[in-house]
């Protein structure tokens, strides 16, 4: 790395901090070499120059996923991006190619189950967010098209996951290229569950993780011309086989010993383990448990994983008999014997041990003993047996131990591979590598070199691919890269590998003289290697030495290099196994030739080692590697903690730093046109006005600024370490220049608003002035005006009141005058009137009475005469209630119900009734004072005829001769005095009359709110029985069905066709049913009344002849149908005609009623092979209407045979048979009534009610095709839609040249309506049933949703808010569609997009920081959760405004809120699942389709001129 130039005062830098590794801050002076910087934390320092590197200010704060987008490509700055996707759980980065995966030491199930490998399937590299299955699909896919074997390289320290990413990677490759299969199970079952296997016998606990693997391991998975898994081998490398021994505290040995501990009693007790606490091997550390692992558990799992991997139960206990027999051994300890330095077992204990491992080695106790304390010495002449003392039986013991569990070991490894199966002719494979990482410790010992050794050799290979990736990178852009220096660490491999100077060359050198020791292997080494620079001595130890690895210096310990190094079998130990009487152990220790038998052959493990090594660089020379590199991010194995230092130390020993080395010799930093003219252009705005297009833009740009060393790419800017940061400084300058030229118009602005305010106040003030004076002077002027107007208006006003006053007095005379008259005249109308209204009320009055009378008599007969039959009626139900114990419940609800309506209905009839007679008193009483008034107007009015008959006698007797007035004075007033009685009379009658009549109203009203009250409530008990019968019938159709079919499946055997199902023994057998069925057919409908009479053999032959003739019939009619149906016949009055055609041909011949036939099953393949074509949407919507139809034909006409059908009982009530009559009315009876012979109930048998199932499938089948039709067209452009296209900037390319018509939203999103547009006419032109629409429509948009929401949280570019306005933009063209399309065919499909309208209403808010959680989750985003809250405000970032996302406490609080859940593996998942369901039944197509008339439908005219079709013409 380039050290940084131009820092100037402000620059955001990087500086190295003891603590942390890296810290940032702001430079605050600049004096020559030395740098003050203020950190963040606080600290105040003074740096070189050259320890400095520059920050990138306007780096996102979630980071980038490929670190290769870095503006500044060092140290601090991929360390500051790993940690910020860290602290957001994106484990996940990229770095070029090579994927680094940062352990976060909890489970995240949602990151790794079948739908996430579904989005990463096909997807191309970088597009999605970084992942494991993007590296194992970019190796699937460029093995598939190129025919090239790959490499997937897991590299990293313990506990960083490797063991884990690796089952990921085979999880993947699995589901990609899975299916094949080898002794009924699948390869790809059998590698995975290898993984167990080999955990259990190769992992253990370290110190710095639980389950470390202690071996390499390098998976090759191969795969047929086809891409799927057709074979697979296991490699291992250098099992850490002193671990079987030596166990330092707090690690544990092998898991496979503490599980047969832990293993049931019986196997205990076979086995002969007890306490593990108990054994030598076990007990050196105080660790035997883990967390959260059950060592019985995993035993048992282990068991099942070797039946899986093909090893056979006896082959389990022989194995675990081996790792029993090691325990034991490592019981046996020694002391000295009767001889000179020999040695025995020590005591009881000692022997028990050796017994018990004899007997689990099935060998002679004796020959254990001897070939433990004994070594026998073969020369030419003779056979010397020496005894060993204490220390060498005890290492003689221990190397027993190891080399049996090597062997067992390898045994494992061989049989899992020979289970497995290798496929000799495929031609490309897979290879993941799951190898331990660099180790440095206190201690470093010969395996520590050996792992190094290994990982200098990867780096090597490492080094080598990224420097091939720089090639093509370069290659690619078309740019010079010939100077560019390779970093290489051959020396190093020279070092230790090199013949015949290297140190393992060394190291078997000294293993073959008997008198070496370690510490004259260290001088060799000192003397070889005094001036290698690569080697050095420690000054305070005499036998260790130092190598500095491209990771750092180890120092080794030589002390058990020799022991380590030596791989030989001891003779006596290989003669006791081979000689054992159990042939698994005989066969771990084969016979070896006789001179090889003799004596110990020595083997360096260090060599053997080296050669693997060079294999598997040979296999992965020539496979294209893929690099995953593992880091642990803290040593206390705990989540969300992030060590910078011991991170950094893992990147630089999975070398990534010498990557970044690599990229840093030539270009590390790129940039597309457009993001470098969209960040410098401001370099020189004046090249960005022409014409020109990025390329020419950014040349002139970068030669108007002077850069030398750079390079032009095809489509990218290449720049030289230390070039950006120029490039910063200078732009940095230039918005320094512009920030002082803004602060300078900004203070000349605000003086220059200042004066102006000023300037308007002394306007202002000059303005009041002048108008106090004018309006002074307007004031003098209108006091004069209004004098004038006073004087004048006073004149007017006493003149006028003069006229006023005699023009009053004039008209009070004559309005006097005339009220006198119209008096007079009133007076009399008034009498004639009253006269007349009085003689009204009174007939009125009668008139009323003898009506209510009548319709009182009429309401209680009708009340009692309803309570009778309700009572009545609740008898019967409560009878019938009795006898059905299985609605009982329902029942008592609804009796209870009826019993709570009648009480109410008694008491609004004792209501009614007290009302009526208090009403009817109060009548009387009215009647009694009115016909007491008319006796008293009658008896005056007689009075007053007797005495006007009375004058007018007296008037005719008198003499004419003179006339004499004669006035009766007082018989005159007591008549008037009458009169006025007799007014005042009538018109008190009148107004309680008045009054009467309006309480009768009132209680009318109240009365017929009573009744229709009552009526209300009997029409709910009428609609609650007809409800219970309905269910009741309901319930008996369903349990008889099922009887019959459980009567059926029980008779006949599952494996047969429909029409062996249903045969029955009969005395001839024929090939199919429907023969038979025609026949009994026939015969039944041949028999005559006279059938009884004898027969004979001429009759039996005609009967049997015509039953031939009716069979054969009947089969042309089956073709003909089928024939007939197969065509596109089309619809008639909106119904399909097949369909209605089918129906009308199975009614006519009865099929439905018949025990057997084959006609069903004939159907059934005719509409199976008429939708084989799945591919056109028009077919299938075709024959989607038609079986729909036919099964809502058969859903209203099939009943299970013994489920009559009971009548609803008669309407008791006038309500009730109003009701009835309505129900009954034509306009609800089409095909009750009109159609009874279109649609009629008949009583299915069998195979009817199979038909019916088989009908149901189908077009549940042929939905599910239509839906996934319309789902595969749209989700092409889906992937289009949910990315915004990018378009250049106006201010820095003006004219580049660019069309983006064919990128713009409405193209896309326009695509997607013309589909949903096509498939809604294509429905409706096959009168396709509304429900199945809605359904369909429902299930798309919730796709849509899916998809777009998904791609939305794996996208980081997507996340942003000019692609929110995109997509919402989109959604608004679906909710026109929604709203155009209606809601008999759109149903809720709006609402199904629930979750990326929240999504994207959230994306398209300004000022987000300023919104707390609460109103995110209560008014924003109801829908979505924390995991997905959390997601999208992580990866959001604004391309347009720059604006932030929420605020760091709320990122806090759903951090919080995550941990809290993280045990509840549903709430971790953030993407939606795709629901594939059928979300219909047959009761929702019965309710849609019930509405049709089948009285207008045509049958097919093909058929109707048929002659044996005339019934459809019924």
């Amino acid at each position: 790395m380039a050290a940084p130039v131009n820092i100037v005062v402000g620059s955001f830098v990087w500086v190295e901090d003891p603590d942390v590794a890296w810290t940032d801050g702001e430079v605050l002076e600049v004096n020559g070499e030395e740098i003050k910087v203020s950190c963040t934390s606080g600290k105040m320092v003074v740096v070189n120059r050259s320890n400095v590197y520059p920050k990138d200010a306007e780096a996102p704060p979630c980071g980038v996923d490929d670190m290769t987008k870095l503006a500044y490509l060092h140290e601090p700055g991929v360390l500051e991006n790993l940690r910020s996707r860290y602290d957001m759980n994106e484990i996940y980065t990229y770095t070029g190619n090579i994927l680094i995966a940062v352990n976060p030491f909890r489970r995240l199930p949602h990151l790794y189950d079948s739908h996430m490998m579904e989005q990463y399937k096909g997807a191309a590299f970088g597009e999605l967010s970084p992942h494991p299955f993007a590296v194992a699909d970019a190796a699937y896919r460029q093995m598939i098209n190129e025919g090239i074997s790959q490499a997937i390289l897991v590299s990293g320290e313990s506990g960083a996951g490797k063991t884990e990413s690796t089952k990921m990677l085979m999880r993947y490759l699995a589901y990609m290229g899975g299916r094949a299969v080898s002794e009924g199970r699948t390869v790809e079952q059998q590698v995975l569950e290898s993984n167990p296997v080999l955990e259990a016998f190769g992992n253990a606990k370290t110190v710095r993780n639980n389950n470390s693997s202690r071996f390499g391991k390098f998976v090759e998975i191969q795969f047929d011309q086809h891409g799927r898994i057709s074979g697979a081998a296991i490699r291992t490398y250098l099992l850490e086989r002193s671990r079987v021994c030596q166990v330092s505290d707090p690690e544990r040995n092998y898991h496979c010993f503490y599980m047969l501990c832990a293993a049931p009693s019986e196997d205990v007790e076979k086995f002969k383990v007890g306490n593990l606490r108990s054994f030598h091997y076990l007990n050196q550390s105080n660790c035997y448990e883990l967390d959260e692992i059950d060592d019985a558990k995993e035993y048992l799992a282990t068991r099942r994983a070797m039946e899986v991997v093909g090893i056979s139960s006896e082959e389990q206990d022989a194995i675990f008999r081996v790792v029993a027999a090691i325990l034991h051994l490592g019981n046996i300890e020694f002391k000295k014997g009767q001889e000179t330095d020999s040695s025995e077992p020590k005591d009881e204990k000692s022997w028990f041990h050796l017994r018990t491992a004899a007997e689990l080695f099935m060998c002679d106790a004796k020959a254990l003993e001897d070939s433990l304390c004994k070594r026998v010495i073969v020369t030419r002449d003779e056979t010397i047996t020496k005894c060993l003392d204490p220390a060498a039986a005890t290492l003689s013991r221990d190397a027993l131990a190891k080399i049996v569990y090597s062997r067992l070991f390898d045994w494992l490894v061989n049989k899992i591979n020979n289970s497995i199966g290798q496929d000799p002719n495929s031609k490309s494979l897979i290879g993941v590598l799951d190898i331990y990482g660099f180790e440095s410790f206190k201690t470093n010992s010969f395996e520590q070199f050996c792992i190094n050794l290994t990982n200098e050799k990867l780096q090597q290979h490492f080094n080598q691919h990224v420097f091939k990736m720089e090639q093509e990178e370069y290659t690619k852009e078309e740019i010079d890269w010939s100077y560019i220096e390779f970093i290489d660490n051959q020396d190093v491999l020279d070092l230790i590998e090199k013949k015949p100077g290297g140190i393992i060359a060394l190291l078997d050198e000294a293993c073959m003289f008997p008198r070496s020791t370690h510490e004259t292997f260290a001088q060799k080494l000192y003397q070889t290697f005094k001036n290698h620079k690569r080697f050095s001595k420690p000054k305070l130890s005499q036998s260790d030495f130092t190598i500095c690895h491209y990771a750092g210096d180890v120092t080794y310990q030589t002390e058990l290099f020799l022991d380590k190094n030596k791989d030989y079998v001891v003779a006596e130990h290989q003669a006791l196994l081979s000689a054992s009487k159990c042939s698994f152990v005989s066969g771990l220790f084969p016979l070896l030739a006789e001179e090889s038998s003799k004596s110990s052959k020595f083997s360096s493990i260090g060599s053997r080692f080296k050669q693997q090594l060079v294999s598997l660089l040979e296999t992965l020379s020539a496979t294209e590697p893929h690099y995953i590199r593992c880091v642990k991010p803290n040593n206390l194995l705990k989540p969300a903690i992030f060590e910078n230092s011991n991170v950094l130390q893992q990147l630089r020993c999975g070398g990534v730093m010498e990557a970044i080395r690599i990229s840093c010799a030539g270009y590390p930093t790129r940039r597309t046109f457009f993001e470098f003219l969209s960040r410098f252009g401001i370099l020189a705005p004046q090249v960005l006005d022409g014409s020109c297009d990025e390329i020419t833009a950014t040349r002139r740009l970068l030669e108007k600024v002077d850069l030398k060393g750079y390079q032009i790419g095809k489509t990218k800017v290449f720049l030289r370490a230390g070039q950006m940061p120029e490039l910063d400084a200078r732009r940095a300058e230039i918005l320094g220049r512009s920030a002082s030229i803004i602060q300078r118009k900004l203070r000349s602005y605000l003086a220059r608003k200042s004066f102006i305010v000023l300037r308007r106040s002394v306007r202002q003030i000059q303005a009041a002035c002048r108008g106090e004076l004018a309006r002074q002077l307007y004031e003098n002027m209108r006091r004069e005006a209004a004098c004038l107007r006073i004087q004048k208006n006073l004149r007017m006003h006493l003149a006028r009141k003069a006229y006023k006053s005699l023009q009053s007095s004039a008209i009070s005379i004559q309005t006097g005058i005339r009220g006198m008259a119209a008096r007079n005249k009133l007076r009399f109308q008034r009498q004639t009137k009253a006269a007349i209204t009085i003689q009204s009320r009174c007939r009125q009055y009668l008139a009323r009475l003898q009506y209510m009378r009548i319709k009182k008599a009429s309401i209680t007969t009708q009340c009692a005469w309803r309570g009778k039959v309700a009572r009545r009626e609740l008898k019967k139900l409560k009878m019938a209630a009795r006898e059905t114990g299985a609605l009982q419940a329902a029942k008592n609800k609804l009796e209870k119900q009826v019993e709570e309506l009648t009480w109410r209905l008694q008491l609004e009839k004792r209501m009614r009734a007290d009302l009526e007679e208090a009403k009817t008193q109060e009548n009387v009483k009215l009647q009694s004072a009115l016909e007491e008034m008319q006796l008293q107007f009658k008896e005056t009015k007689a009075q007053l005829l007797k005495e006007c008959e009375a004058a007018k006698m007296a008037a005719e007797q008198a003499p004419v001769i003179k006339e004499v007035p004669v006035v009766d004075d007082a018989l005159l007033e007591r008549l008037t005095k009458e009169n006025e009685k007799l007014k005042a009379l009538v018109s008190t009658l009148e107004k309680k009359i008045d009054e009467t009549e309006k309480k009768y109203e009132e209680t009318n009203k109240l009365s017929e709110e009573r009744l229709k009250q009552a009526l209300d409530a009997e029409s709910k008990i009428i609609n609650l029985k007809t409800a219970m019968q309905r269910l009741e019938e309901k319930l008996s159709d369903l349990e008889n069905e099922d009887q019959i079919l459980r009567q059926q499946s029980l008779l006949n055997t599952p494996v047969k066709k429909m029409s062996e199902h249903l045969a029955i023994p009969t005395i001839k057998s024929l090939e199919n049913g429907h023969h038979e069925s025609e026949e009994h057919r026939a015969n039944f409908l041949l028999q005559e009344p006279m059938s009884a009479a004898p027969t004979n053999k001429l009759g039996v032959e005609s009967d049997n002849k015509l039953r031939r003739f009716h069979i054969e019939r009947q089969h042309e009619s089956v073709d003909a149908l089928i024939k007939c149906v197969m065509q596109d016949l089309g619809f008639s009055q909106g119904k399909p005609v097949a369909a209605f055609t089918i129906y009308k041909c199975l009614l006519h011949w009865k099929s439905f009623e018949a025990e057997r036939t084959s006609v069903f099953d004939r159907l059934i393949q005719m509409i199976g092979s008429a939708i084989e074509n799945q591919d056109n949407n028009e077919h299938m919507a075709y024959w989607l209407s038609n079986t729909s139809t036919l099964l809502f034909l058969l859903q209203r006409s099939l009943k299970a045979a013994g489920s009559p059908r009971r009548k609803p009982p008669p309407a008791t009530s006038l309500f009730g048979r109003m009701t009835q009559g309505f129900r009954s009315s034509p306009s609800s009876a089409n095909l009750n009534v009109g159609g009874l012979d279109v649609v009629r109930q008949v009583e299915a048998k069998y195979p009817a009610l199979l038909f019916k199932q088989q009908l149901t499938a189908y077009v549940e089948k042929i939905y599910g095709i239509i839906r996934d039709n319309v789902k595969k067209d749209l989700s092409s452009l889906l992937s289009l839609c949910i990315q915004a296209p990018r378009t250049s900037r106006g201010n820095v390319l003006r004219s580049s040249g660019r069309s983006l018509s064919n990128n713009s939203p409405a193209n896309h999103w326009q695509s997607i309506i013309e589909t949903l547009n096509m498939l809604l006419s294509i429905l409706k032109e096959n009168f396709v049933p509304s429900v199945l629409v809605r359904k369909i429509y429902t299930q798309v948009f919730s796709y849509i949703n899916v998809q777009l929401f998904n791609s939305l949280l794996l996208r980081r570019e997507c996340c942003t808010f000019s692609n929110g306005e995109y997509v919402k933009a989109g959604l608004a063209e679906l909710e026109l569609w929604c709203c155009q399309a209606k809601e008999e065919y759109a149903g809720s499909s709006w609402d199904e997009l629930k979750h990326i309208r929240q999504a994207v209403g959230f994306l398209v808010i300004h000022q987000k920081s300023r919104i707390s959680y609460d109103e995110i989750t209560n008014d924003l985003c109801t829908i979505l959760s924390v995991q997905q809250l959390y997601r999208i405000c992580t990866l959001y970032w604004d391309d347009n405004y720059n604006t932030r996302s929420v605020s760091p406490n709320v990122i806090s609080s759903m951090r919080v809120l995550m941990t809290e859940d993280s045990h509840s593996a549903v709430s971790n998942s953030f993407l939606l699942d795709d629901n594939s369901s059928i979300p219909f039944s047959v009761d929702d197509l019965s309710s849609t389709l019930q509405e049709k008339d089948f009285l207008d439908v045509k049958p097919a005219e093909e058929l109707l001129e048929n002659p044996a079709f005339q019934f459809l013409h019924e």
